[in-house]
């Protein structure tokens, strides 16, 4: 076992912390303490988990800055966005609180004497990701615990600062000790725990390679997953887009976060008669973007979250330059200190080059080009990914069209992909399976319950 897990700054390469790893007792005792405050959470009222989410929301609210440093501290986010994402976390504590009960009331059926009841099912442990260090964390813990679950959570190395505030923020609730319960294990830690009969299901949120592991896992336990894994997200500008409009929104679509996003675009599908004046505009946008201290108010690119993470992206680019892509913008490395990748753009990209296959995490754009609309679905349906697409075009019935055919859990059109409490987010394909959010995440780790009783 690795003896710790390492915080460091990307921007300066400095260890920030070292954070102790668990042995097989500790962990024992942590799934101990879960199961404890599950006895006890699952009975408590639907007033005291309501109040527990408007006191996190508070609580976030009041060490926003603190929170926002910590993210930029240890994954690279330019701090204007950690803050949105600090933010956003305290909306979906508010949003929750105020929509959630009626979530879970019993709903009535057609049979006169039958309704369905949401019933809480156990402890969940959820394998958490780095780039959105406390969002991806808060937006599937609120739901479940507000069905009455408790919540175990295995964050990335790299993020155990930022895992560690947000144990301190629930700590700071009347929640019962060990209903959110940060754990710091290895692959044999998280495979013990996906064994334990204390674990009741497992969320996860990642690679592909680490869902299918975790997933068969669970599966030889007989244990629900839900899956949030990766994405290959198709950005389509048709011949009648608002070209401007369009631009803006592939800029911030693919470059926010350091293009570190599951659901960012990635693949750029241009119509062929507007594909010159989008490559032209958007290299120009591009250029313009503000890279640096990720610190400074004024950065929108910060470095990558890893240096490893840096080359392998750097291996993706390469390869698909060899492969035949026209280099338009960026393509290394940054020399100097930090992870910092240049803002890349990569043209007349085809669906065999490494570009299109396969996920880019970083700030790199591939353009292709698409002969006519239906030219354009069929290249974005292309890939082994189905997480979310965006299509921009004037025409409501081509618009229609591509949504009934997109094999994507998310259509947005003429905006930016985005994600809210009051809507799902998922995948299909290899970008995985169940939702979050909204009353169908909440609903994911129930028991729905039929009650049938006969009238006497």
């Amino acid at each position: 076992m690795t003896d710790f897990a390492i915080s460091r700054n990307p921007t300066t390469g400095e260890i920030l912390a070292r954070y102790p790893m668990q042995n097989a007792a500790e962990l024992e005792q942590a799934l101990n303490t879960s199961a404890q405050a599950y006895s006890q959470w699952r009975h408590s009222s639907m007033e005291t988990r309501v109040a527990v989410l408007r006191q996190l929301g508070q609580q976030i609210r009041q060490r926003e800055n603190e929170l926002a440093r910590s993210v930029t501290l240890e994954m690279g986010k330019p701090i204007t966005q950690a803050r949105a994402e600090v933010l956003k976390c305290a909306n979906l504590c508010d949003w929750y609180a105020e929509h959630g009960p009626a979530m879970l009331a019993d709903q009535p059926t057609q049979v006169p004497d039958a309704w369905q009841t949401f019933r809480p099912i156990g402890v969940i442990l959820a394998v958490m990701p780095w780039n959105f260090p406390f969002w991806q964390v808060l937006r599937g813990a609120v739901s479940m615990l507000l069905a009455g679950n408790t919540y175990m959570l295995k964050h990335a190395p790299n993020v155990m600062g930022s895992a560690t505030l947000m144990s301190e923020l629930f700590d700071a609730t009347d929640l019962p000790k060990g209903a959110f319960n940060l754990i710091n294990v290895d692959n044999d830690g998280v495979s013990a725990a996906i064994k334990d009969d204390r674990i009741a299901a497992v969320a996860v949120t990642g690679s592909v390679r680490a869902g299918a592991a975790i997933a068969s896992q669970a599966g030889a336990a007989l244990k629900k997953t839900v899956l949030e894994l990766g994405g290959s997200d198709p950005f389509i500008v048709l011949a009648d887009a608002d070209l401007d409009e369009a631009v803006k929104s592939a800029v911030i679509g693919r470059y926010q976060n350091t293009g570190q996003v599951c659901m960012a675009a990635k693949r750029f599908i241009v119509e062929a008669s507007i594909a010159e004046a989008f490559e032209s505009r958007f290299t120009a946008a591009v250029k313009a973007l503000t890279l640096g201290d990720p610190l400074d108010e004024k950065t929108f690119l910060g470095p990558m979250a890893r240096a490893d993470l840096r080359d392998e992206l750097n291996e993706q680019v390469q390869a698909t330059i060899r492969e035949g892509a026209r280099l338009v913008l960026g393509g290394s490395k940054l020399e100097g200190q930090g992870n910092y990748y240049a803002p890349t753009i990569l043209s007349d990209v085809t669906t065999e080059m490494t570009a299109f296959k396969q996920e880019l995490f970083g700030p790199v754009a591939a353009i292709a080009v698409a002969r006519d609309p239906e030219h354009a679905l069929q290249i974005a349906n292309d890939s082994e990914f189905g997480l979310s697409a965006t299509v921009w075009t004037s025409n409501d019935d081509i618009a229609d069209h591509m949504t009934q055919h997109l094999e994507v859990g998310a259509v947005f059109i003429n905006g930016n992909g985005a994600s809210d409490p009051r809507v799902t987010i998922g995948g299909v394909k290899k970008s995985g399976y169940g939702r979050e959010l909204s009353h169908f995440g909440v609903h994911e780790f129930c028991n729905i319950q039929t009650v049938w009783k006969n009238r006497r």
